[in-house]
């Protein structure tokens, strides 16, 4: 796991200034070395906070809910497009073997893609549905009269 950890955070560094995901392989690294690192999982509590907090944001609403399904079904059908591959259009400019590159093995990361976010998506509204309702309910809990916030007998000071 160490060895595995080390590696990501190197590749990670590296996809920082070279074309890659390098914040995410970062992360993924960070996250195999905080099982055996102090220093790591020190490092890595105020990101996993951070996308705790994004994806209960992202689920707030059922507007947000519905662009991010709609996202997801669009990488999806970009992939399936992209693995048909069909015929260039008239308009695109180059040479027709240059049109949508690479077919299937790209179709299918893309499907992957949009097939990861819905289960994200199905994560996060399970995970933290039950949390907007809390805190709903919460701000909307009438706050004690003054006089009990200033203690018994005592007058407010306006």
């Amino acid at each position: 796991m160490t060895t595995l950890g080390w590696l990501l955070v190197v590749l990670g560094l590296a996809a920082l200034v070279l074309p890659g995901p390098g914040l995410l392989t970062l992360s993924a690294g960070l996250v195999l070395l905080s099982y055996e690192y102090e220093w790591a999982r020190r490092r890595m509590r105020p990101i996993k906070a951070m996308a705790f907090r994004e994806a209960a944001k992202g689920v707030q609403n059922k507007r947000r809910i519905a662009t991010s399904v709609l996202g997801a079904m669009m990488l999806i059908a970009a992939g399936a497009v992209w693995g048909i591959r069909p015929a260039a259009p008239q308009w695109w400019p180059w040479h027709h073997s240059w049109w949508l590159v690479g077919g299937w093995g790209t179709g299918a990361t893309l499907m992957v893609s949009g097939a990861c976010a819905i289960a994200l998506l199905v994560y996060s509204y399970r995970t933290f549905g039950g949390y907007r309702r809390e805190v709903h309910r919460r701000a909307t809990q009438a706050a004690p009269p003054v006089r009990d916030r200033v203690g018994a007998g005592a007058e407010p000071t306006t």
